[in-house]
């Protein structure tokens, strides 16, 4: 119950957006220990070595971008390349192994030097399983991670394996992922992970709840839903391109109308390493386009009717673009 839309939007974010602080603080302490019993991983030269950074994080989780429910946290965990190189094809990564690194002899395509990263993923799903508190956990592999399902909690690892590149020419270092079929790919966390972090401490208000929202809206059976990462960087685009921010419901209403004209267009990878993120159809696109523009409409009634001291017609207005879950007028 709310009587005013500022009052309506904190309760809104606390109660039914944002992660839950409680769980959250659990779920830090989890990935902590899950990545202490990775370290403990026997060296009996069938399990790759790990760099000793181990790991870094990447998704929304770390970027703080996430919203309920807590159902992943992703885990990157570096691998010690051992004198492993790459070679960069139109579609896909090789790398191939050293000779000296033995722990990858297995873990190679049939009659080649060339990492299977599929088998690799398969080598730390295997390896999980024999953690005593996860043999009741169900342990499986996806394209790029294994993912581990605990009974303990409400949420899922994906724990992808990497590999950190020396720098290439222009001085960058990348991680090298599982693509899915056996090969591998590029991808940098740091990036997506600093773009958020400059953008948010650039404006008055939150970035990262303002995210949150149009995540939640995103996510309301009132349209296709745009993939979680696209829509994160056209809200980040969308605040790259204003000079300064107010409140957070005026930047709803803001956020709504840049979405309704950049869904229909290219979005580029901040990272410049995937191109363009924006895989959906026309159709998708044009129902996300009618759905935002329909709702910033009926945002900026709402702010009329804020304006005017209208309180009851204005959190109304709001409850018709996130639905039931947003407070309630009180008097």
């Amino acid at each position: 119950m709310a009587t005013t839309v500022n009052n309506a939007f904190a309760e809104f974010l606390k109660d039914t957006v944002r992660l839950d602080p409680e769980r959250n603080k659990i779920a830090k302490s989890s990935k902590g220990w899950l990545i202490d019993e990775i370290k403990k991983f026997p060296a009996d030269g069938k399990f790759p070595a790990l760099h000793p950074d181990v790991f870094i994080e990447y998704g929304s989780y770390s970027r703080k971008t996430k919203i309920r429910p807590l159902d992943d946290i992703d885990i990157m965990i570096i691998m010690h390349a051992q004198g492993a190189t790459y070679n960069e094809n139109l579609s896909h990564l090789t790398v191939t192994k050293s000779a000296q690194a033995n722990q990858f002899d297995s873990l190679c395509f049939d009659n080649s030097s060339f990492l299977n990263s599929i088998k690799v993923v398969n080598k730390f799903k295997d390896y999980l399983g024999d953690v005593p508190q996860y043999k009741k956990a169900e342990i499986k592999r996806n394209q790029e991670a294994a993912v581990l399902e605990l009974q303990s909690y409400e949420w899922k690892y994906d724990i992808v394996p990497c590999f950190i590149t020396n720098p290439e020419w222009n001085g960058r270092t990348y991680y090298l992922i599982p693509d899915g079929n056996g090969n591998w790919k590029k991808t940098d966390p740091r990036i997506d992970h600093q773009n958020v972090l400059t953008i948010d401490s650039s404006k008055s208000v939150s970035v990262l709840d303002v995210i949150r929202l149009m995540k939640y809206w995103n996510g309301r059976p009132t349209m296709p839903s745009a993939k979680s990462y696209l829509l994160e960087n056209i809200v980040l685009n969308y605040f790259k391109s204003i000079p300064q921010a107010s409140y957070v419901d005026l930047e709803v209403r803001d956020c709504l109308i840049y979405i309704a004209n950049a869904i229909l267009n290219g979005v580029d990878d901040p990272k410049g390493i995937q191109g363009d993120l924006n895989h959906l159809t026309n159709e998708e696109r044009m129902k996300i386009r009618e759905r935002a523009y329909n709702d910033h409409v009926k945002a900026a009634a709402a702010r009329t009717f804020e304006q005017n001291g209208d309180m009851k017609n204005a959190i109304g207005k709001w409850r018709e673009i996130f639905g039931d879950a947003f407070p309630n007028y009180t008097s």
